[in-house]
């Protein structure tokens, strides 16, 4: 689960009793599996036909496993105070990464030197709130520009944020240059949790998406006047990106690409071009998501998990008016991040999305098959997974969301 996270009192939206808990995901516990074996029943599908079944797990590819049990052998590269996003930056041999606290590195993967960037926003490092995401933007080998999230004050509360910087790396220092914030989430509200503020561009790199959390205040989701509870996509400098759903309503509206998301913690694109979204559900009901345009999701209406404290949710069904997710979890897994995998040193495996699990301490690999989704591996981690990139030699990257979080790579067992 989430730690940190404090409901908020703030008068957005009717609160019930049940939802005021001091946590942003559920509280159950996943269930269990031993290293290398496929995912547990604690591991559902959701078709708009049957939504409360549990998905037949598809079998694990057959490979060489490592003494543990595990397909792939984990090396441990550095530890981090509190790490949360990593990125690769193209044509060059660093690794950027952020802390919740506010610190963003890079790393020569070369050397093994890491190096504190000067110039990064102050943060409100509170609750979910503190620096998140960090993506190269799309023309980052000729200009150095970098795109990072973080949580702010201001309005008279708190709200997310992205801003855009050149990254100047000269030997032992490094820097963020220009500064420019393009978009805040709206409204800034009370209370630390569900900030979201994942970032993916499209693989043309035209669009910017965003995700933007309900802030814990659930109704917001279903109002088109605000962002919370959405993704939005923007053009690279914050705008809103021509042909938006609702671009003829103007205002922040103009900015919404989905919306009735909850808290949407992974974003990435398949080889087709088509955006996944992993997303916190409340008690059970975590969900992989195909996001399209317009589409309602459904929180809080809709939802396979129930309120804090059991008070049900209607479960999606079909006619229902809401998209239902590809896959869900319950009991929750509380997926903090998303990868689609598209090397070859994991070659078996190119297509499918990979999620780090917080509460459940795993890492997850869904199959997927066109807009089709299929739950297939979760490894037992033995620490929350924060994030997890795809490294330039097709390796995979994990980061351990702990103080003294270990960075990992993991290639193929020889």
């Amino acid at each position: 689960m989430e730690r940190r996270a404090v409901a908020s009192l703030a008068p957005l939206a009717s609160l019930s009793a049940a939802c005021l808990i001091l946590t942003a995901c559920a509280p159950t516990p996943a269930a269990r599996t031993s290293p290398g074996t496929p995912s547990s029943p604690a591991t559902s599908a959701a078709s708009p036909s049957d939504t409360a079944g549990t998905a037949a797990a598809s079998p694990a590819t057959a490979m060489p496993t490592a003494p543990d049990g595990r397909p792939f052998a984990t090396r441990e590269v550095a530890k981090f105070g509190e790490p949360w996003a990593m990125a690769f930056l193209p044509g060059t041999n660093l690794l950027a990464i952020t802390e919740r606290s506010g610190t963003l590195h890079v790393r020569d993967q070369e050397s093994g030197r890491t190096i504190e960037v000067s110039g990064v926003p102050d943060v409100v490092a509170e609750g979910q709130g503190g620096l998140g995401d960090v993506v190269p933007g799309p023309t980052y080998a000729s200009d150095q520009r970098i795109y990072l999230s973080w949580a702010e004050r201001g309005d008279g509360g708190v709200g997310a944020a992205v801003g855009r910087a050149r990254l100047v790396v000269d030997g032992d220092a490094a820097r963020l240059d220009g500064l420019e914030v393009i978009w805040r989430q709206t409204p800034k509200v009370s209370g630390a949790g569900h900030f979201s503020h994942r970032i993916a561009f499209s693989p043309d790199g035209q669009y910017l998406f965003v995700s933007s959390g309900d802030r814990q205040k659930m109704q917001p989701a279903q109002d088109l006047t605000n962002t919370l509870g959405t993704i939005v996509r923007l053009t690279p400098d914050g705008r809103p990106a021509p042909g938006n759903p609702f671009a003829d309503r103007g205002g922040v509206t103009a900015e919404i690409y989905s919306y009735g998301h909850r808290n949407v913690l992974g974003l990435a694109f398949d080889a087709d071009g088509r955006l996944w979204a992993s997303e916190m559900g409340p008690q059970g009901g975590d969900e992989l998501n195909l996001i399209k345009p317009g589409a309602n999701y459904g929180w809080p209406r809709a939802s396979n998990g129930s309120h804090y404290g059991g008070r049900d949710i209607p479960d999606h069904r079909a006619g229902d008016g809401f998209e239902a997710p590809k896959v869900f979890w319950t009991p929750s897994i509380s997926p903090g991040s998303l990868m689609i995998y598209s090397g070859d040193r994991f070659g078996a495996w190119k297509g499918d999305a990979f999620l780090g699990a917080l509460s459940g301490r795993a890492l997850v690999r869904v199959h997927l098959d066109g807009e089709n989704a299929t739950n297939a591996d979760q490894w037992d981690m033995g620490q929350r997974i924060r994030d997890v990139v795809q490294g330039p030699d097709g390796s995979i990257w994990v980061l351990e969301d702990t103080p003294g979080g270990r960075l990992l790579q993991l290639n193929p067992v020889s």
